[in-house]
């Protein structure tokens, strides 16, 4: 109807006043029915109707295409510098936002995430076309949903969460380790942000660097997630897992507990969790074990009281386990340092950090998992790594042989739904195929 409504004026603007005032008042005579006996009976000679074809209105050039404009988000962009960008007039933009925040707060968007802005079909009016209006907004900050904005009439506008259908296809693999379980699961064509996934889950109860030998064996079962256009989206979760260490399976399914958290479980239901994790850290070398060693600065012999990881400066670095911040400042030949209590009997500390996370500050309580800083070389270093030391009552122990107090266990009928999800999942392991070389995508 907008447009319709632009398309009249336009004619109107061309046909003169006189023409239509006469075709007006002339109308009732051709819609009258008249008959023989009618004295009055007008002919075709004395009224002629007006050649609408003379009427020189050009359509095709009145009516522009949809204009429609697809945005990735960049670092540092705004929604409304973005939607003033495309055109869309500032006071339009800022309610069009104002509509969208009862939804999606515009503070949420990220990089990377995409935003179509589509106007209305511009009318042209004396060759120049008429001020932009918008149809309809859409942000997408992930395949799963998109915040639609859509124009309700006298400067409105109405915000509307719509869910994207998807795709969920599952992916088998499996084989043997030969030098290392990177090199392995690769081979087998494991997507590297999935065997990373993996070893998280894995790092709170084995030693990657010297728990592994040739030989050893690994399973893994995970999602690849589709659009609704059959498109490849993203990697999704490990369903199932199984590292097979001289003969002895450690399996781990996931679990979505009954108070609504997603977590990893063994056969027995006891959570891949431990209090602490003995590698904080992905895609590291061990450098340095715990023991006497020749310090590498000093030159003499020296008792080294922690593991040494070497990463990539920058690396973020995880919390062995959650609690409480209670150191983190420059600590001298440790550089940059955290601290962190987890009860009372254990304690974790972390050194040589190039930074520390935003968040974290003395005092400040962290979950196990999170980033609390990133690989450096400050203090006495002669490279980037990390320095882990674990704690139990204020002595440093080896982080790789302690025996890691255990998490959760699953009891009574939470643990008899984890059965049920665990033999479902050993079916759906067995009923798929187990190529040489699973597809990327």
């Amino acid at each position: 109807m907008k447009i319709l409504g632009k398309l009249l004026r336009n004619v109107a603007s061309r046909v003169p006043t006189a023409v239509l005032l006469v075709s007006v008042m002339l109308l009732p005579l051709w819609l009258f029915e008249w008959s023989p006996s009618d004295a009055a009976m007008p002919t075709t000679a004395e009224f002629q109707m007006p050649d609408v074809a003379s009427i020189q209105v050009d359509i095709k050039d009145t009516l522009s295409p949809p204009e429609i404009k697809k945005i990735t988000v960049g670092k540092g962009d705004t929604v409304m510098a973005l939607l003033v960008a495309t055109g869309l007039p500032r006071n339009d933009s800022h309610h069009a936002i104002k509509a969208l925040s009862k939804k999606f707060s515009p503070k949420r968007i990220r990089p990377g995430h995409e935003i179509v802005v589509t106007f209305e079909p511009a009318v042209a009016i004396d060759g120049k076309d008429s001020a932009k209006e918008l149809n309809k907004l859409v942000v997408r900050p992930d395949i799963y949903k998109e915040y639609v904005v859509r124009p309700t009439g006298e400067g409105r506008f109405k915000a509307a969460l719509e869910k994207k259908a998807v795709e969920t296809k599952l992916s088998r693999a499996e084989g043997t380790i030969d030098s290392s379980l990177y090199v392995s699961a690769t081979k087998t064509g494991v997507p590297v942000p999935v065997l990373m996934e993996m070893i998280r889950i894995f790092s709170w109860d084995v030693d990657f660097q010297r728990g592994i030998r040739s030989g050893d064996k690994f399973e893994i079962m995970y999602e690849r997630i589709f659009t609704d256009k059959g498109e490849f989206a993203r990697y999704g979760n490990i369903l199932y897992a199984n590292l097979i260490l001289r003969g002895d399976p450690r399996s781990l399914y996931r679990h979505r507990t009954r108070q609504g958290t997603d977590d990893y479980f063994d056969d027995e239901g006891r959570s891949a969790r431990k209090a602490l994790m003995r590698t904080p850290i992905n895609g590291a070398r061990l450098s340095s074990g715990y023991g006497r060693r020749r310090h590498p600065i000093l030159g003499y012999t020296k008792m080294h009281r922690g593991a040494d990881f070497a990463a990539p400066s920058g690396t973020p670095i995880y919390a062995g386990g959650s609690g409480t911040v209670v150191y983190r400042a420059r600590k001298g030949g440790y550089g940059n340092y955290i601290r962190i209590r987890h009860n009372s009997e254990y304690s974790t500390a972390y050194a040589h950090m190039k930074s520390f996370a935003r968040k974290v500050r003395r005092g400040s309580r962290v979950r196990q998992g999170q980033v609390i800083g990133y690989v450096g070389s400050t203090g006495r270093s002669t490279g980037p790594h990390l320095h882990y030391e674990i704690l139990r009552r204020g002595r440093q122990v080896n982080p790789m042989r302690i025996k890691m107090p255990s998490g959760k266990h699953l009891k009574g009928k939470e643990l008899a739904l984890f059965t049920k999800v665990r033999d479902k999942l050993d079916i759906k392991y067995a009923s798929l195929p187990a190529p040489s070389k699973v597809a990327r995508n």
